[in-house]
């Protein structure tokens, strides 16, 4: 795989950090998660990783550490941590929550995007936290630590690569297809031919033909199912009105009723093998089917090597500490020098049955 041979030491955090951590994972790096003791991990972004517990407040606890770092190339750290780089080849990523401390909806909000996505009349939207953690911290961050072959230090902040992300609508911001209100343009579910319908059994459908060519078929199959059915009423929408912007309210109106007239899956084979842009929104479960597995695998594929996959059912969170005793062993440290960790306190309170007779770490 494309990371072989690559070490990565990743300081415990929440969705951004891991995320990243698991890109590299999935593509060959060595990643090892310093835990603190006594804690608890419900992180399921752990797949291909191992986990050490240390109490960085303990001289020897910290001296383990700053071993770890400097036999690793990658240190990854999330929002206010502050590690110092214990090598020259050291890639040194911390990911923060730029300007202050948040969450997603926090730093989308001032990256300027969230006031732009859809939403009602009174108030944006947003899409889980999909963009700042996960597309503009971890992503970007795991991107980041690729590009520093020549700049060594990354600092990923989740306001900025939410404003980078987001380049296309908040550059095109008062122009174009965003000149209008948010809720009024194009892709902000303004326009009735780029937004999801219910259908009769309360399932969706995702209508994105944009292109005059592809609303024609779409328009043309809606048509002669309404139609057929009965439902028709004394107007019918035309190829030529789509981008006429009075007549949407009126056709938007037509196309909620008409979904509503037929269950989901009627409406997925009416659309399928066109060029509609027409498909039906998945569950996560019917995704899973589609895909053949419940969890996403590892993306984008390479020409010469293949990202890391794992069975379902070795998917699952990490226990903090799970691997201790075997990354003290490749750091060289005898039992003799594990047990003065544990006298020390440096692994926590739990790693004291150590002390028992005849026990091992």
């Amino acid at each position: 795989m494309s990371l072989n041979g690559i070490k990565v030491i990743e300081f415990a955090g929440l969705a951004p950090g891991p995320f990243a951590g698991l890109v590299l994972a999935h593509n060959g790096a060595s990643v090892i998660r310093i835990d603190r003791p006594s804690s608890t991990n419900g992180d399921l972004l752990s797949v291909g990783k191992r986990s050490i517990a240390l109490d960085l407040k303990t001289v020897s606890g910290l001296r383990v550490a700053k071993d770890l770092i400097a036999k690793a190339e990658c240190q990854l750290f999330h929002t206010s941590d502050k590690r110092e780089g214990l090598n020259d080849r050291l890639i040194y990523a911390r990911l923060a929550g730029f300007p202050r401390n948040g969450h997603d909806i926090n730093y989308i909000a001032l990256s300027g995007i969230l006031s732009m996505l859809p939403g009602t009349i009174d108030e944006p939207t947003f899409p889980l936290n999909l963009i700042a953690d996960f597309a503009g911290g971890g992503l970007l961050c795991a991107n980041g630590i690729l590009l520093a072959i020549t700049e060594r230090v990354v600092n990923v902040d989740m306001v900025s690569g939410s404003r980078y992300i987001s380049s296309f609508p908040l550059i095109s911001a008062g122009s174009g297809a965003w000149a209008g209100p948010r809720g009024t343009n194009v892709l902000d579910g303004g326009a009735p031919f780029y937004d999801v319908y219910t259908c009769s059994d309360g399932k969706w459908m995702s209508i994105g033909c944009l292109e005059p060519q592809f609303f024609a078929q779409f328009i043309d199959k809606f048509n002669e199912v309404i139609k057929s059915s009965g439902n028709q009423g004394s107007w019918l929408p035309s190829r030529s009105m789509q981008y006429k912007k009075e007549e949407w309210p009126k056709l938007r109106k037509y196309l909620e009723d008409g979904f509503r007239t037929q269950p989901r899956d009627f409406w997925t084979d009416v659309f399928h093998g066109t060029d509609a842009c027409a498909v039906p929104v998945l569950s996560p479960a019917e995704a899973a089917q589609l895909h053949g597995s419940l969890y996403p695998m590892p993306h984008p594929e390479f020409s010469r090597t293949s990202p890391s996959s794992l069975p379902q059912n070795e998917i699952k969170t990490l226990d903090p500490g799970k691997h201790t005793a075997d990354i003290l062993r490749e750091l060289g440290l005898s039992e003799k020098d594990m047990r003065q960790l544990v006298t020390e306190g440096a692994l926590g309170k739990e790693a004291r049955e150590l002390e028992r007779p005849k026990s091992r770490l």
